[in-house]
């Protein structure tokens, strides 16, 4: 079979353009208050790659996550666009193009060698070259992308795979690259880092490039375990030590369940179950969702786990029974085993149960069998000359792809905003309690107030320990001037979660409106202790100093406020008036400066400028 010269470089350029236009409702999407308010809206921490954002990211493992790279590509996103989210959307949409390029260059080397008895040399071949986009197609088109895609927080899934499949890609590179083999492994191994400095679920990687030596490369019976092992070397000293940092971030950020709530037993259920649910959805990608509540009891007597646990084991040992007629099929399963694996295992205090964005590497193998069905049609037609049989699976394959961009389109449009999404979840669980909450919360935001009664309310009949909808019901009644009942919110959720900064800013704030100051400032200053750079919590404390008549204790706060959140004209107005306050009018007036260049609709700041340079006797404000 001749190679096609212009071909694949026109198959990559349709992959990454129907990819790229299957995502086109991401850009238009908002920030949503689904970790974006926490690692973004309150969070500017990681605004800019100044030293401070750069340490920021070197040293935060903010939800348990050690994710470096990925956190520099936030900075970076902000020096170019500030707090736009089209151009964070726009990223996520170009990584996932570009990843759908990247599985295609990977997936012709794989299924030229399990067309050619592990030798990559048909990779250029057109039959190859169609079937490998058609397997990326249905990666980058698939629904189950539409959460780490559309989802600005989902970056890291993305980097992650960028990363991963480009160690991939140099691996199955050295297999045939004769002197340049030894470097293609270390390039292989140090883009591995910089997968998992994007997210460690790439750890399980040099396992997998194992199991490709297995199949399709069929390196194994030629070359031996002890040959194949040495040579992964600087793969698995990497790993290893990513697996190291990432459970010490693990120990420092994250919340797990208790051993008592959720027991050995109970983890090995929920591995069953996500090996399962994974190719469920993979092959009927409906009724997908953005939250998959974890369950308060997980139980092989119940259906969903118990049936599910069956089909893993019934799956896994028909599979092994076919491995001579089919080892494409085992190699797929155990490749999405293996990645998933980690995640599965670890069951973190709210966490969600099997969310679609850990499919996103796991998932690989399952589009590869595609692609690999793909070329068994394509080389029959070419070997029997059936062109109704090549016409008929050319139809079914568009249709089947039409159908996936569809249903990511309408997937992709969920997650445009909180209502939209939380409203999705709820049609889909109507008891889950964190989406009930979720839904109150962004009502609330958009001045609802009754409906997010109802829906935190709804919340705390569902998950009556749940701290989250009692924070929302506290800053509803701060809205309403009922304070009284606010503290009783905000005092029962730092009962259940004891480090909420909101919950304690929100109990300031319902303290004060009661003229219990001192306790006010107490509660701020435990919030404090708790997160030391909430801009916030520093600015709240500067003002109920300043009204006490306490103006240097506030200018204090006030300073630490703009060091926390140079971008927050509420913080640079109120240094501002402190400065003045204290006879630092000059000092004062680059603060005021500083707030309408983060606000110029500021009608305060714009005052007290205009006031500060009358005072210094210059004219207009700047």
């Amino acid at each position: 079979m001749a190679p096609i010269p212009h071909g694949r470089s026109v198959l990559a350029i349709a992959v990454a353009a129907l990819t790229f236009v299957a995502f086109l409702p991401a850009l238009s999407a908002s920030f949503l208050n689904w970790d974006d308010n926490v690692n973004f809206l309150d969070n500017p921490a990681y605004r800019g790659l100044g030293p401070a954002q750069v340490h920021w990211a070197l040293t935060s493992t903010l939800f348990g996550h050690y994710i470096p790279l990925t956190r520099l590509s936030w900075g970076l996103n902000y020096v170019l666009g500030g707090m736009n989210p089209f151009g964070y959307h726009l990223v996520n949409v170009l990584l996932h193009a570009a990843n759908a390029v990247l599985f295609y260059v990977v997936a012709r080397r794989i299924l030229a060698a399990a067309a050619g008895d592990g030798s990559q040399d048909g990779r250029e071949h057109w039959p190859v070259c169609l079937s490998a986009a058609v397997a990326a197609l249905v990666f980058g088109l698939h629904p189950l992308r539409a959460e780490p895609v559309a989802w600005i927080t989902g970056r890291a899934d993305l980097l992650c795979g960028t990363f991963a499949l480009g160690a991939a890609w140099a691996y199955l590179a050295s297999v045939e690259a004769g002197p340049a083999r030894r470097t293609l492994i270390l390039g292989a191994a140090a883009s591995l880092v910089a997968a998992i400095l994007s997210k460690g679920v790439a750890l399980p990687l040099p396992a997998a490039l194992l199991l490709l030596d297995v199949y399709p490369l069929r390196r194994l019976s030629r070359l031996g375990w002890r040959v194949i092992l040495r040579e992964k070397v600087p793969l698995f000293l990497v790993s290893i030590a990513g697996a190291v940092v990432v459970v010490l971030a693990v120990r420092r950020g994250a919340v797990f369940n208790r051993a008592d709530e959720f027991g050995p037993i109970a983890r090995l259920v929920v591995v069953g179950y996500s090996f399962c649910v994974y190719l469920v959805r993979f092959v009927w990608p409906t009724s997908l969702s953005p939250l998959y509540e974890m369950p308060s009891r997980i139980s092989l007597l119940e259906p969903r786990f118990g049936l599910a646990v069956v089909a893993t084991l019934v799956v896994s040992v028909l599979l092994v029974a076919m491995r001579r007629r089919w080892p494409g099929g085992l190699a797929a399963w155990m490749y999405s085993a293996l990645m998933l694996a980690p995640t599965s295992m670890a069951l973190r205090l709210g966490a969600d149960l099997a969310p679609d964005r850990y499919s996103y590497l796991s998932g690989l193998g399952f589009a590869t069998l595609a692609g690999g069905a793909v070329l068994l049609v394509v080389q029959r037609a070419a070997r029997t000359g059936g062109r109704m049989l090549g016409v008929g699976a050319g139809v079914l394959i568009v249709m089947a792809l039409v159908a996936l961009a569809s249903l990511t389109w309408a997937q992709v449009g969920i997650w445009h905003d909180d209502e939209r999404l939380w409203r999705h979840a709820l049609r889909l669980d109507p008891a889950s309690p964190s989406a009930t909450s979720n839904l109150g919360s962004a009502l609330r935001a958009e001045g609802r107030l009754d409906e997010a009664v109802a829906l935190s309310s709804r919340a705390l009949l569902l998950k009556p320990d749940f701290p989250e909808p009692h924070v929302n019901l506290g800053f509803i009644g701060l809205q309403r001037g009922n304070a009284l009942e606010a503290e009783g919110h905000f005092r029962r959720a730092i009962e259940l979660k004891p480090r909420s900064v909101p919950a304690r800013t929100g109990l300031a704030s319902a303290l004060e409106q009661q003229g219990r100051y001192d306790e006010a400032v107490e509660q701020l200053r435990q919030a404090l202790r708790f997160d030391p750079h909430s801009a916030g919590a520093h600015n709240q404390l500067g003002v109920m100093l300043a009204r006490r008549g306490r103006v240097d204790e506030a200018m204090v706060e006030f300073a630490e406020a703009v060091r926390a959140d140079a971008g927050s004209a509420e913080a640079q107005n109120n240094l501002g008036l402190a400065l003045a306050q204290s006879g630092k009018v000059r000092e004062a007036a680059e603060h005021f400066r500083a707030a309408l260049g983060a606000d110029p609709a500021n009608q305060e700041a714009r005052r007290n400028l205009e006031h500060a340079l009358h005072l210094l006797g210059e004219a207009g404000a700047r």
